[in-house]
């Protein structure tokens, strides 16, 4: 009776630390492949911005030969986009990048033959279609996160999620450079 007793806590032991292990494998393995979403969004954000850079200097060549003149605005997009280029996309520099663009093409207002340009049209529609995935992608990014956090911290992922190195998370957000800029009522003009 002794040793029926015995094997049924050993076999009991044996049975709840594999099932124990298969459940923090489980957790592992979701967390990883959350993690590995928010990685990818992140990553993505950094393709746009880098298509963003990348075009900025053939709308900058194209917008020189009708505006000449309009050197400040065209030196002050290629500091924007260097700096951009160089720096963390979330240390302020995407937003001074951003405004410099719409000053760049809002030239078109005052210049009706660049308007009328087809290579202009096309890169301004270019950098439309860029900042629309970008925005895309942001939204990506944070719900990623979202989801990547909410596993995190759902039971039982919660009691191990911290011993296997997975750390919160942080959304995509607009820095403090940005936050005075888009509270504010955009000026339009026609």
């Amino acid at each position: 009776m002794i040793e029926i007793f015995g094997w049924f806590w050993t076999s009991a032991i044996v049975v709840i630390t594999v099932g124990l292990i298969l459940l923090i494998i489980g957790i592992y393995n979701n967390l990883v492949a959350q993690r590995q979403n928010v990685n990818q969004g992140v990553a993505d954000i950094d393709a746009q911005l880098k298509q963003r850079h990348d075009l900025i200097p053939n709308l900058v060549e194209t917008v020189k030969g009708y505006a000449g003149h309009e050197s400040s605005t065209l030196e002050s997009v290629i500091q924007a986009r260097n700096a951009a280029a160089k720096g963390n996309p979330s240390s302020g520099n995407e937003q001074g990048l951003k405004l410099a663009l719409d000053n760049l093409l809002a030239l078109g207002e005052d210049y009706p033959d660049l308007k009328a340009d087809t290579n202009f049209r096309e890169l301004q529609n270019e950098l439309s279609d860029i900042e629309d995935k970008l925005a895309a992608a942001r939204r990506a990014l944070n719900a990623a996160v979202a989801q990547f956090n909410t596993a995190r911290e759902s039971f039982p992922a919660v009691l191990f999620a911290g011993f296997l190195g997975f750390k919160e998370a942080d959304f995509d957000r607009l820095d403090d450079s940005e936050k005075g800029t888009v509270d504010q009522v955009p000026q339009i003009a026609f």
